[in-house]
């Protein structure tokens, strides 16, 4: 009897432990469904012992030796809201979608990539301005993104118009057409499109811009060759209603009234955003000659995007874009009408964009998305007497498959871009042409291990004009301890001419105004090809006092071959020589540097950036710098913060820059300071002031010289509006 009851009791303790099992659960993002990595699941509170695992890259937790008893878990992760959720039996693989917390987190997730990827994950190099970020900048510059961007040491916001005050962005020292600029991992801005006021999009309107340096030409195109700039749209995270109000006024006599609503309906399967936004600028001579240093700017901007999710797996979104807008500058009694045979720059332009996404989780490790944009642009401009008037139809269409198999993320796809460009009757020679690029990729992210990454990628592009192109791209990152991430990059990218892009003249006095344009000559003229690499060193800690320090050193070395440049023709006009665009005799070098360091105490907040780039023609007779390209840039922000204030200085360097033929200009400082009041969460008072010692290039030299009627401009390497001061009121529900 005794044996009978010991095997009994032998029995029953038996039964917990053959009743264990493995389960698999997958943890993701129940907006995007990406996989949310360091995610802890675990039994609950009341079950002991505890019992639980973490998610890897994957999200993908194996939690072992679970009782069958146990038929709920909990799971939390950073910057989500815990939840609990059934053990199914009968199940392989649990999936559990997690919902973000209202509350902003610091962990970014960069779109660009098509991976949706963390930013500490990615194997290339990509600098991200935050939600925060754009909320400051909002206030600060309501009316544009470009002071934020030039506060980047590798960036340079280069102003292309003396009178207009059209501004463009270099990177790494190269030209502006060799940084891409895309909304929302759409390419809008190429061609006649972009040429004027890309730049002239406020930042409330935005979640995140990403940078990233370099080349990056699987997933876009050859363009990117100095670096690629990602704008991204707001998106409803909340069934509560958000709406902010923004009224701004400037010293330079701009009014900025920009207004942004959001929301998620029906328990969170549709949604919608809308933004609003007026500018009203009037021209201001600041130098007392006569021709106006900030233009006439009257810009309106509607911008609505809908958003669908009818299920867990299915994801759309449909925007609407509207920009409307006049400018005019030159001399300033012409404007007023008081003497209006005197020079005037005029331009009017209407911009109309359509785009979608659809993304559909055929399963927890494949994910389809088609994308794509319709726009149209017309501008009419009128440039010493002589009018331009065009019309350019855009189209970009993609399709692509991103499969987790494993340790690898591969993306494959296929992408169309047509540019039409149509010419109204005017006083140009240009005529109409259609540029159409057919485009495949492939894209594999590879986790070999916790400290070694690989993206390989390769792209074929077969251009209606110019020919076939392909481009391959290598990144590697490794983490050799917990505070270090190495990445180094290798790619190459071509550049197809343009008569619409190139905002640098190739040689003194060469003039870009429509009126001189010649057709390019496509027999003659051969798009550029480039090759360039990327290393960067990054160092981040956060320690236990408070304190963290992230210092990131990158090197960088693009090399173009046969440039396409401006240069005189044999022809002539009124106005002087003809332009056309022919390729250099010379290539292209850029070499340099770029350090940042950035340091958080409690309040207190510190970033540092120096950036040195030697960028330099290299031909058998012509080995002199790169025009209006800096060799060194140095960028410092020291911000404090307390519960209702918030103050910060800024300054910057330019050093070592150069016109053409090696004419050195004078190096300048350049300094900025803020204070903001905020009031609960709901006003804010922020009054901003930009180039406080009013550094400005007339201070060293004359801008503008000939007669009233047919005046020269000198280029643009220094500000030349000189101080501004703005005050800026947003109300927040």
């Amino acid at each position: 009897m005794k044996t009978i009851f010991f095997l009994l009791l032998f029995s029953i303790a038996l039964v917990p432990a053959f009743g264990q099992t493995n389960r698999i659960i997958r943890v993701d993002d129940s907006t995007t469904h990406e996989p949310v990595i360091g995610a802890t699941i675990r039994t609950l509170p009341t079950v002991k012992p505890v019992i639980g695992a973490v998610t890897d890259v994957h999200g993908i937790a194996t939690i072992s030796g679970l009782p069958a008893t146990i038929t709920e878990l909990t799971v939390s992760a950073v910057g989500y809201e815990t939840k609990s959720f059934p053990v199914q039996s009968g199940t392989d693989t649990l999936v559990v979608h997690l919902k973000a917390a209202e509350e902003s987190i610091d962990e970014v997730t960069v779109t660009a990539t098509r991976t949706n990827s963390r930013i500490d994950d990615l194997p290339i190099k990509v600098e991200v301005l935050g939600q925060e970020d754009m909320d400051e900048e909002s206030a600060v510059v309501p009316g544009n993104i470009s002071s934020i961007l030039g506060d980047i040491s590798i960036i340079h916001t280069q102003r292309t118009s003396a009178v207009n005050g059209n501004q463009a962005i270099r990177m790494q020292g190269l030209d502006p057409k060799y940084t891409q600029i895309l909304r929302d991992g759409l390419p809008l801005y190429e061609g006649f499109s972009g040429n004027l006021g890309v730049l002239q999009i406020p930042p409330l309107d935005l979640k995140q811009i990403e940078v990233i340096k370099g080349s990056v030409s699987t997933l876009y195109g050859g363009g990117a060759i100095g670096g690629l700039i990602n704008i991204v749209s707001k998106a409803p995270t909340s069934e509560k209603p958000e709406f902010t109000a923004l009224l701004n006024r400037s010293n330079l006599k701009e009014t900025n009234l920009n207004t942004y609503y959001s929301q998620r309906y029906g328990a969170g399967k549709t949604g919608l955003t809308l933004f609003t936004g007026y500018t009203n600028q009037q021209a201001v001579d600041v130098t007392g000659d006569g021709f106006t240093d900030s233009p006439e700017i009257k810009q309106f901007n509607f911008h609505p995007r809908f958003f669908w999710n009818p299920s867990e797996h299915t994801k759309v979104d449909v925007g609407y874009a509207f920009t409307t807008e006049h400018r005019a500058g030159g001399y300033l009694p012409a404007l007023e009408g008081t003497q209006p045979n005197a020079y005037q720059n005029t331009t009017d332009l209407q911009r109309h964009t359509v785009d979608f996404n659809a993304s559909q989780h055929t399963s927890a490790h494949n994910s389809l998305t088609v994308k794509g944009a319709l726009s149209t642009f017309h501008r009419q401009n009128t440039d010493y007497q002589k009018l331009s008037d065009g019309r350019q139809s855009s189209i970009y269409l993609e399709a692509n498959d991103l499969i987790q198999l494993g340790k690898h993320q591969l993306i494959g796809g296929a992408n169309l871009t047509v540019e039409a460009f149509r010419k109204n009757p005017d006083s140009t020679k240009l005529v109409d042409y259609t540029y159409s690029t057919l485009g495949g990729f492939m894209q594999d992210d590879w986790q070999l291990s916790e400290k070694v990454a690989l993206q390989a990628g390769l792209r074929f592009d077969h251009h209606n004009t110019f020919g076939n192109f392909l481009l391959p791209r290598l990144s590697v990152k490794l983490k050799p301890s917990e505070p270090w991430t190495i990445r180094l990059s290798v790619g190459t990218g071509y550049k197809t001419p343009n008569l619409f892009i190139n905002q640098t003249p190739g040689a003194p006095n060469v003039s870009l105004i429509f009126p001189r344009l010649l057709p390019i000559d496509v027999a003659n003229v051969k798009a550029e090809r480039s090759v360039g690499t990327n290393i960067d060193a990054a160092y981040s800690k956060t320690f236990e006092s408070g304190f963290s320090i992230q210092v990131d050193q990158a090197f960088y070395y693009t090399y173009v071959n046969s440039p396409v440049v401006s240069s005189f023709s044999s022809l002539s006009s009124t106005l002087g020589a003809y332009t056309q665009l022919t390729n250099a005799p010379y290539n292209l070098f850029s070499l340099g540097t770029d350090t940042y360091v950035r340091l958080e105490y409690k309040a207190y907040e510190l970033y540092f950036g120096y950036n040195h780039t030697l960028a330099r023609r290299d031909g058998p007779t012509d080995n002199t710098y790169l025009p209006l390209a800096p060799q060194d840039k140095f960028s410092t922000t020291l911000a404090w913060e307390n519960e209702h204030f918030r103050f910060g200085i800024e300054s910057s360097y330019v050093g070592s820059q150069y016109l053409y033929n090696n004419q050195k200009v004078a190096n300048y400082w350049f300094f900025a300071g803020a204070a903001e009041y905020h009031y609960s969460d709901h006003w804010r008072l922020v009054l901003n002031g930009e180039n406080l010692f009013n550094v400005r290039q007339a201070n060293y030299e004359t801008v503008v010289t000939g007669s009233v009627t047919q005046p020269s401009f000198r280029p643009v390497w220094a500000p030349l509006e000189g101080r501004i001061v703005n005050l800026a009121l947003k109300y927040t529900l």
